[in-house]
């Protein structure tokens, strides 16, 4: 019989990339995803091996099988992300993207600044997948209006964050949300649904403090906002046709289509879109006229278009499929740290640990949802937070008889929007630095991602839409 790690030694590894991470992050900052954090997991990786093999004679084949299998259950996720590379791409250069900035932004009234605010960053994020994308984009827009009629900038950085968030969590481009269902082992769109019980509560009160905030202020300017107008007119041809492909995307998606055949035919649909109505961009991606070519470079490479306003000029460039590769080597050196914890035996061993306190329902998303944050303040990174909260809990979801969307949307409301708030997290430093506004100033006013985790736990309590099934031995 193998004899394992006890919790205590199964913990170094971990402290071991903590402390790693940490130099790290003080060392390369917002720049510690480019390469660093990839080889601490490496490196903790084969301290957690040579552990095992050393002092518990736990055989290599035993690692590499379950590295495999770890990089294996993950390979549909990484084609996933490639075809949102392409996809982002398609979709702005298209004028998809822009076309709905342009519309979403004739929704903003003085005093509906901080909710139209936040919507717009919703309709972004929910899009293009991306919180950090919308922030440092559109979002420093909105922070440039709102300071000049007035608000706080605790509270305007607040209402972008809250909104941006919500499309990472909940956008089936996001790479938290892609990354969260194939950790748990969730359909995608499955795990998307499933967090609307907990999410449209949550954007709801979001919104309803925002608009009784709104009603207190006298905004008076709209300049900022018309520059951004005037620039996508004169840059894309924004017309309703366009909207066309996001109508079509989100029937598909109700329609339960799979998630690959659905972006699959999103991102075919953007690029005839992008030689019907935007053939002089594509020439100018090309650098000729040759609108195969721009159509090509715009679904794999970078893109750069100058529209005269700077905010703008970085909101519509893109990365294609080779903007993704980054997370997916994070994915690929984090299934090996994974796998290693697994195969030694640590990984069970720290979960034995929890199992203890975990008596009932709320117990167990409680426990899940104090997991996912202790991750987010000790590993600095939502990636990495979200791949061990899930390794952690999921064998016991399965033997407590609980369905895998409850970890994988319990995950998503732990980890991925509390991550911004920490100031030390990779997150919360990006987003400050972005908006040149400390954590702690919008921390009190990002609702939404406050209101998440709460509201993880509430539903629990109640048991709604939770199903438990008879475990093995029960049945």
């Amino acid at each position: 019989m193998k004899k394992f790690p006890s919790p205590l030694i199964s913990f170094l590894p971990i402290i071991i990339l903590i402390c790693m991470l940490v130099a790290t992050i003080s060392t390369f900052g917002s720049d510690a995803l480019n390469g660093g954090s990839q080889i601490s997991l490496l490196v903790t990786t084969a301290v957690c091996i040579f552990i095992g093999m050393a002092f518990y004679r736990i055989p290599w084949k035993d690692y590499e099988l379950a590295i495999t299998n770890n990089i294996s259950g993950v390979a549909t996720a990484i084609i996933i992300l490639l075809i949102i590379g392409a996809l982002s791409g398609s979709w702005m250069i298209s004028g998809i993207v822009p076309t709905l900035i342009y519309y979403g932004m004739q929704i903003i009234h003085p005093d509906f600044f901080l909710t139209s605010t936040c919507i717009i960053c919703v309709l972004i994020s929910v899009m293009t997948g991306s919180s950090w994308t919308t922030i440092a984009t559109i979002g420093i827009a909105l922070l440039g209006i709102g300071k000049s009629q007035g608000f706080h900038e605790g509270w305007i950085a607040g209402a972008i964050i809250s909104g941006s968030y919500f499309g990472d969590k909940i956008s089936p481009l996001s790479e938290t949300t892609i990354l969260a269902s194939s950790i748990t082992e969730t359909p995608l769109f499955r795990h998307i649904r499933y967090m609307l019980i907990t999410t449209i509560p949550s954007l709801v009160i979001t919104l309803i403090l925002f608009t009784i905030m709104g009603f207190t202020h006298n905004a008076h300017t709209m300049e900022h906002m018309t520059e951004v107008a005037i620039s996508l007119e004169n840059k894309f041809n924004i017309t309703p046709w366009l909207l066309i492909v996001p109508v079509v995307t989100g029937i598909l998606i109700a329609r339960k289509v799979p998630s690959i055949i659905t972006l699959t035919i999103s991102t075919f649909l953007a690029c005839i879109a992008a030689i019907i109505f935007q053939p002089n961009l594509l020439n100018e991606i090309a650098g000729e006229e040759n609108l195969f070519k721009g159509v090509m470079i715009t679904c794999y490479g970078s893109t750069n278009l100058e529209t005269g306003n700077a905010a703008l000029t970085e909101l519509v460039a893109t990365r294609g499929m080779a903007g993704m590769t980054n997370t997916i080597w994070l994915i690929l050196c984090s299934m090996c740290f994974g796998g290693a914890m697994t195969a030694s035996g640590m990984l069970g061993s720290i979960t034995s640990v929890f199992v203890r306190f975990m008596k009932n329902r709320f117990s167990l998303v409680s426990s899940t949802v104090c997991s996912g944050l202790f991750m987010n303040l000790a590993t600095a990174d939502q990636y990495i937070s979200i791949i061990l909260t899930g390794s952690m809990f999921g064998n016991i979801y399965r033997k407590q008889g609980y369905e895998s969307r409850l970890l994988s949307r319990t995950t998503e409301d732990s980890v991925t929007v509390t991550s911004v708030l920490i100031p030390w997290n990779s997150c919360g430093m990006t987003q400050a630095t972005i908006l040149n506004v400390p954590s702690l100033t919008y921390l009190p006013y990002c609702f939404f991602n406050i209101l998440s985790p709460i509201m993880s736990i509430i539903v629990a309590a109640i048991g709604y839409k939770i199903i438990k099934h008879p475990t093995p031995e029960k049945q």
